[in-house]
């Protein structure tokens, strides 16, 4: 038997017992020791489910590391008791995201195992809560990287959750030290305030252009005032930031933005018109994970802010309630003995 955690209906998750999985000659099994709680996870929740059958579950949970003990036949590059991330973009079933498996689990089936694909191996003295980060860091990355942004770029980040933290942490790692970060939550803002930032603040506590006058500088596009930031980055999602940013914006400015809206938003394409300003999108980590994986040795010990609480298994529903908290950062489920 297991335990796995699944929605049942809206706002009814629960932390099931079940029969092991079996394997096949293609797969394998992890002991999972550590899996994060993420926003998409909250949401699954309130919506009832993802890709829910009339009468099923969802298993949910895709932030995960944990160590090895099944490996089926065909499966190369890999052996039992060896430590690794799980790639749930990679995994033929989405892992988390509306498939059989959900990484809220003691006992996690990945199907179709592919080492430095779906599986990316690490380091035996790399912290399983620390290797957990992987997912919501290349999520991160990837915003980062649409973004376009060099040494010597201004750049806002909306929203000091865990994604807008971990773009603030990027964004230092390469080199750009005019970092603004917003959010309405003071907590969220002393951890961004610790990686390193320029400036951290609430926005609706300040008139946010003249605020960004001060730190990035001002310019001018026709016949208005724009401010000097080269890149938007918006992991908030509140209905005012677009608009709000094509109002302030410079010639030839980038916005990215990696928050879900659920509702329509203004745009006004007359202001944005005389900017040239670019307005594009970010989802996933297409490339990211290994990279992130790769780097996580080097920084760990950077990634303190990143992680808020830590909860045992037995207690995630508790977590669930605590992650959903807006002071809250990453909200860490360690398993099986994880170590944090």
């Amino acid at each position: 038997m297991r335990q796995v955690l699944n929605i049942h209906e809206v706002d009814d998750v629960r932390l099931d017992q079940i029969e092991s999985p079996t394997p096949g000659s293609r797969d394998v099994l992890v002991d999972v020791k550590a899996c994060g709680i993420c926003g998409s996870d909250l949401s699954y929740i309130k919506w009832g489910g993802i890709m829910r059958q009339p009468g099923g579950v969802t298993p949910i949970g895709h932030e995960a590391a944990g160590e090895i003990t099944y490996v089926g036949a065909e499966v190369e590059g890999v052996s039992v008791g060896q430590r690794v991330v799980i790639n749930p973009m990679m995994t033929p079933s989405m892992i988390g995201s509306g498939g059989p498996e959900g990484a809220f689990t003691d006992k996690l089936l990945v199907a179709d195992a592919r080492v430095g694909d779906s599986l990316l191996p690490i380091p035996d003295d790399l912290p399983y809560a620390i290797a957990a980060l992987a997912e919501p860091l290349a999520v991160a990355l990837h915003g980062v990287n649409r973004a376009e942004v060099k040494p010597g770029d201004k750049v806002v980040v909306f929203g000091c959750g865990p994604i807008g933290l971990g773009m603030v942490f990027w964004l230092k790692e390469r080199g750009i030290n005019d970092v603004v970060a917003l959010d309405l939550a003071e907590e969220r803002l002393e951890r961004a305030r610790a990686i390193g930032v320029q400036a951290a603040f609430n926005p609706t506590e300040v008139n946010l252009t003249e605020k960004l006058y001060e730190l990035h500088g001002r310019t001018r596009i026709l016949n208005r005032e724009a401010v000097g930031t080269d890149a938007f980055i918006d992991a908030a999602g509140a209905p005012n930031i677009v608009p709000d940013v094509i109002g302030m914006a410079k010639f030839h400015a980038r916005m990215v933005i990696t928050a879900a809206y659920m509702r329509p938003v203004e745009v006004p394409l007359g202001a944005m018109l005389t900017t040239e300003m670019t307005i594009t999108t970010a989802m996933g980590y297409p490339d990211e994970m290994p990279e992130v994986v790769a780097a996580l040795p080097r920084v760990q010990d950077k990634l303190g802010p990143m992680i808020s609480h830590h909860f045992p298994l037995e207690q995630v529903v508790e977590a669930l309630e605590v992650a959903r908290n807006p002071a809250s950062a990453k909200v860490m489920i360690d398993i099986n003995g994880g170590d944090a």
